[in-house]
């Protein structure tokens, strides 16, 4: 399958975009004051847990699609050359 150049930047920007919104999710969620993610004892609640597995997903799918965006840059490159 060949990815057009707009495609391919879409995907590449989406990869960032995740990365972008998911860490700061991440580093909020750790940070967390409101009582939801850590339990009186600081131990982690289950909202914790299922939130954090959100973001490890959502890394790893964003990088996923970003690389397949740079791979279809990278293939249209080497064909105009």
């Amino acid at each position: 399958m060949k990815l057009t150049r707009p495609v391919s930047w879409f995907l590449l920007a989406f990869g960032v975009w995740s990365w972008c919104i998911w860490v700061t999710f991440a580093k909020n969620l750790w940070k967390d004051g409101s009582g939801l993610a850590f339990d009186d004892a600081g131990d982690p609640t289950a909202y914790f847990w299922v939130h954090l597995l959100l973001a490890v997903t959502s890394f790893l799918l964003g990088t996923a699609v970003g690389l397949i965006g740079l791979r279809g840059l990278r293939a249209l490159r080497r064909e105009r050359a």
